[in-house]
């Protein structure tokens, strides 16, 4: 995973302050002095032994993989993670071997990993909301039932991840799940929707959030384009982002502009700020499309960084939501981008649609009658 420059030190601490826990608390916790934990925080020191670097990585709920890369950076050693998997198999030393014999330069390797990770790609449909905006239409229905042209929203959705290579599909159900039932899809239910919100509702998937995995909302409509520029990312976790966004919101009266989950990134297309931004419109780059894609690393981060806040804040306030119950995705995004997570802008021009409204849902239609 890239980070932005975060060294092992200055991880461990921005992790310890944001539990709360004082220098001289953890160093005593780390059976250390305080000196020295200051040491390693101020990168005076390099990082401390793996079993230590894991019991740290256990104590703040942070990602062990991601503090033992960063480790083994500080200490400029091979990852303790991958040196034990190289003495495990004897595969994986043949195929590093081979990787070596054929001496493939930068390009060649990223292209070996891109094709890794097109292996059993996945998707997640998050459908479990109420769809209030919809009323008069969602009565008897959830909003990704609701038919453009001959075809509903999800089947919609279906296809155009069917066009991009993927049919390994999960949905998390919840108001009027009965109406949901297509064949070759999983199902998860959360019968809590009306307590919860998206990013809660997401994780009653859990156990799909491994591997290579697309997460996506069920109101968007989107061209099968907009899923394989999300495929060609090789970053750990990719969100996609559209700059052309404001035309969207020209005549637009039912989903005002400051409801937008806008996005300002930095020069490497990596996330500062997302989320329903109260801040000048003009500060900020695009719109969050609702749509983000893991590896098999990037989906273990961001469960470690969901059980981690979910551990701190329940029924506490979190980001930009009241409780951590009523949270979005975009919360639990901003809160790894202040800790130094790398979140990859994927980014486009239009070819898609948020179906939010009534007014949003008779566009659309019109659309698709012309």
């Amino acid at each position: 995973m890239k980070l932005k420059n975060i060294s092992f030190g200055d991880y461990v601490r921005n992790l310890r302050l944001k539990s709360n826990i004082g220098l001289r608390e953890f160093a005593r916790i780390l059976e250390m002095s305080a000196t020295y934990l200051n040491d390693i925080e101020k990168s005076k020191r390099s990082a401390p032994n793996p079993k230590i670097v894991s019991k740290i990585a256990e104590l703040l709920n942070a990602d062990n993989e991601l503090i033992l890369d960063l480790a083994s950076k500080s200490r400029k050693e091979v990852a303790v993670d991958i040196g034990k998997m190289i003495q495990k198999s004897p595969e994986t030393v043949k195929l590093l071997r081979s990787i070596r014999d054929l001496s493939p330069n930068e390009k060649q390797i990223r292209e070996m990993r891109d094709y890794l990770m097109t292996i059993n790609f996945k998707a997640i449909i998050i459908a479990a909301g109420l769809g209030s905006r919809l009323k008069g239409y969602t009565e008897n229905l959830p909003k990704c039932m609701l038919k453009f042209g001959n075809k509903t929203l999800l089947q919609h959705q279906i296809d155009a991840y069917a066009e991009a290579g993927i049919t390994n599909l999960s949905l998390v159900r919840g108001y009027k799940k009965e109406h949901i039932n297509l064949k070759n899809i999983k199902y998860y239910d959360n019968d809590d929707y009306k307590k919860n919100n998206i990013l809660n509702s997401l994780f009653y998937a859990e156990r799909e959030i491994h591997g290579n995995v697309i997460i996506a909302y069920s109101d968007i409509l989107f061209e099968s384009t907009v899923v394989q520029r999300l495929l060609d990312s090789n970053h750990d976790i990719s969100i996609v982002v559209d700059i052309d966004w404001r035309g969207y919101y020209v005549n637009r009266k039912d989903h005002p502009l400051d409801e937008a989950e806008n996005v300002i990134f930095d020069a490497n297309n990596d996330v500062v700020k997302i989320g329903k931004i109260m801040a000048d419109k003009d500060d900020v780059h695009g719109e969050f499309i609702g749509m983000m894609k893991f590896s098999p690393r990037g989906a273990e981060i961001f469960k470690s960084h969901f059980n981690r806040s979910k551990e701190l804040y329940w029924d506490k306030p979190f980001q930009r939501a009241n409780v951590f119950q009523k949270a979005y995705i975009t919360d639990l995004l901003q809160e790894m981008a202040d800790l130094g997570v790398s979140i990859h802008c994927v980014i486009i021009e239009k070819g898609w649609k948020e179906i939010d409204t009534v007014e949003d849902f008779k566009n659309a239609l019109k659309e698709f009658n012309e």
